[in-house]
């Protein structure tokens, strides 16, 4: 008979309805603040708006001042008589009086008329009939300002100041003096003061007349309307242009020359932080929405998913089971494959010392022993997927990194470029990551290519450099000590001073972010860093930049087959070693290893009882050499129980499954040194010689 379906789960209403109630509160607080936030940006920028302003419309009417009062003193000058003879020596007084006016850069005096009777030069008199006050109307005390006129000629734009003559003795009743100012001399110092690129500024007669500046990018705004309605409402406002931008606006008067100064900032540009943090807000605010909605479908179907729920669960866990029985499983064949390769390995080691050299025995040998170590990385790559941990830092020979990134940019230059190469350390060798140490001078010798893109000499040398004296260089300083110096030097520009202080920092770069990331010398110096070096950048301006850096030499042998395979094996004096291993193979494998290599070993293939014997007399044995995986106690168990009487005896551990889990348990239980299944002749030999060398006195 068919299972009853499990009955369903009734939705619950009421936390519905209490989240969405949480959340319609939740909105309201976030839109006031954000309101309250937009307020205060505007706020802010516009008090920073306010006090440029002032400052720019004190500063033009201190400028206008000048110019009236010296309009003023040519009145006066008339009025004495100074000015009597309107011939030559008036103009060479009017030349005088322009010169004493920072501001002025005409003057005309004109009659009751308007006809010219003096002038400081031969430029044409402005028109007089856009003045304000008319100068029919122009009170003594006032000075008139006229509409901004374009210089013929010149093509410069230029406004009129125009004060009423009293008579002169002996002259003509009336008239008037005029001076003529440049339309950017209205603006100040806007143009270096500029808070952003969006800021401008205008300067407008109380009739809307606009007298220089601009108030947006756009020519046509109806600016005459626009300016006499801000002029009514001075401060700080915002207000949407007849362009349809909206932009932040402070106004101020001059009302003593009937100007009006308006600063402004494009809205958008203000808020732009501001309008981000409404959008993400907005978007964080839909989302719980969404959240809420999904929930309450999730009540619904809460029932039928709970077992799909659990079968999932049970799948998970069958895989899980499944990867860690094949984790098990490939232990297991490494140790069993790794104990066969060890024989093979050990006793091909040995018979094919004793084989005749260029024998068809010997020949036959190495093809078993290749075999062998096929076997090996086989094996490795088994158990590749379980192990992990990162790449540790190698020996290796700096100067064939350095040819091969020079071979591959040789096939690449372009025409006009010179490759100059002095590498003379052959066989310096430096511990790191060769790869990193590519991408380092890869890095430097592409960025001085870029910088000669016309083309030029690059040179790229590598020396030996014993220092002597601590040096303090351009970026790092260097110690006393052995180093290589690998220099990379352009003909190109120089770098400036500015560029000197960052020239390493991430992200930043001098050619656009479209041709350059800027982290391509910010890699080199993480490099450098990482080898324990120093970098040192020599620039002269037009000469080029050389960048050299400094790479710690060191005398360890390289890594790899190659290298510890040279030279002869070292050979014991007769010290005792235990051998532990539950192989029978091995454990004879390993004592006509060692007798060959003039030790004196003792095999079990019993863990308790070797550390039984152990105990009895640890003082018996120069070393011990055990397995890992063993019946009833491991290698590393072994070892712990060894360092509570014995903590100063060297222990060798092999193992064919290794990895970071198997590093550090053996770091925890005090093994001296870890060494990989199949364990070959050479490595055996120059392992006990090492850690036998490291404990004995002095």
């Amino acid at each position: 008979m068919a299972a009853e379906p499990a009955p369903a789960v009734r939705p619950s209403w009421r936390p519905w309805w209490t989240a969405l109630v949480l959340w319609l509160v939740l909105a309201l607080l976030a839109a006031t603040a954000l309101w309250r936030l937009r307020q205060d940006a505007l706020a802010s920028e516009g008090r920073e708006l306010s006090v440029l302003a002032l400052a720019l419309t004190d500063q033009i009417g201190r400028g206008l001042q000048g110019a009236e009062d010296g309009l003023f003193a040519v009145r006066a000058e008339l009025a004495d008589g100074s000015l009597a003879d309107r011939g030559e020596p008036a103009r060479r007084a009017l030349r005088t009086r322009v010169a004493l006016m920072p501001l002025v850069r005409r003057l005309w005096l004109l009659d009751r008329g308007g006809h010219l009777q003096a002038a400081s030069d031969e430029a044409p008199v402005p028109a007089l009939a856009g003045f304000l006050p008319p100068l029919p109307t122009l009170g003594a005390a006032q000075l008139a300002v006229g509409r901004p006129y374009v210089e013929p000629g010149s093509g410069a734009e230029f406004v009129a100041l125009a004060l009423r003559l009293g008579r002169a003795p002996g002259g003509a009743d009336g008239g008037w003096i005029v001076a003529s100012v440049p339309s950017a001399s209205l603006l100040g110092a806007f143009a270096a003061a500029a808070p952003a690129p969006d800021a401008r500024m205008a300067v407008f007669r109380r009739d809307g007349v606009r007298m220089a500046g601009s108030v947006v990018a756009a020519p046509t705004l109806g600016e005459p309307q626009r300016a006499a309605r801000l002029a009514r409402q001075p401060g700080i406002q915002v207000r949407r242009f007849d362009d349809g931008s909206e932009r932040l606006v402070s106004f101020n008067r001059l009302p003593q020359f009937g100007l009006g100064v308006m600063l402004t900032r494009s809205a958008d540009a203000v808020l732009q932080g501001w309008r981000l943090t409404a959008q993400l807000t907005l978007a964080g605010a839909l989302a719980l929405l969404v959240i809420l909605a999904a929930a309450e479908r999730l009540v619904r179907r809460a029932n039928r998913r709970r077992g799909e729920a659990q079968q999932a669960l049970q799948a998970q866990r069958m895989r899980a089971s499944k990867l860690e029985a094949l984790g098990s499983l490939a232990g297991g064949v490494a140790h069993d494959f790794n104990n066969v390769l060890a024989a093979i390995v050990g006793f091909g080691e040995m018979a094919q010392e004793a084989a005749a050299p260029g024998s068809a025995q010997a020949r036959h040998l190495d093809r078993v022993l290749q075999a062998a170590l096929r076997g090996k990385a086989l094996v490795e790559r088994i158990l590749a997927f379980g192990r992990g941990g990162a790449r540790i830092a190698v020996v290796f020979e700096l100067q064939p990194v350095v040819e091969e990134v020079l071979a591959l940019l040789s096939a690449s230059l372009r025409p006009g470029v010179v490759l100059e190469r002095a590498l003379e350390a052959g066989g310096a060798r430096v511990r790191g990551d060769p790869t990193q140490a590519f991408e380092a001078v890869m890095n430097l010798c592409t960025n001085a290519l870029q910088a000669m893109p016309e083309g030029g000499r690059l040179r790229v040398a590598l020396v030996r450099e014993r220092v002597a004296a601590h040096r303090v260089l351009s970026h790092s300083e260097l110690a006393r000590g052995a180093w290589l110096c690998l220099s990379v030097s352009d003909e190109g520009a120089g770098i400036s001073p500015g560029v000197m202080e960052r020239l390493f920092e991430p992200f930043f770069t001098t050619r656009g972010k479209e041709q350059g990331t800027g982290l391509g010398l910010a890699v080199v110096h993480g490099v450098v860093t990482e080898f324990g070096g120093a970098i040192d950048v020599r620039n002269g301006p037009g000469r080029g930049a050389c960048f050299t850096l400094y790479l710690p030499e060191t005398a360890e042998a390289l890594a790899g087959v190659a290298a510890a395979a040279a030279g002869p094996l070292p050979a014991g004096r007769g010290q005792a070693v235990l051998v532990v291993d539950d192989d029978p193979a091995l454990v004879a494998l390993a004592q006509e290893m060692l007798q060959g290599l003039g030790y004196a070993p003792l095999a079990l293939s019993d863990a308790p009882a070797a550390l039984q014997l152990l105990r009895q007399s640890p003082q018996r044995f120069a070393a011990v050499v055990t397995d890992e995986v063993m019946p009833g106690l491991a290698g590393t168990a072994l070892t712990a129980e060894l360092r509570r009487f014995a903590p100063a005896l060297p222990v060798l551990l092999v193992s064919g499954f290794g990895g970071a889990q198997l590093a550090q348990r053996a770091a925890a239980a005090g093994v001296t040194r870890v060494l990989a299944k199949p364990l070959q002749r050479a490595a055996l030999a120059r392992a006990l010689a090492e850690v036998l060398a490291q404990a004995a006195p002095g």
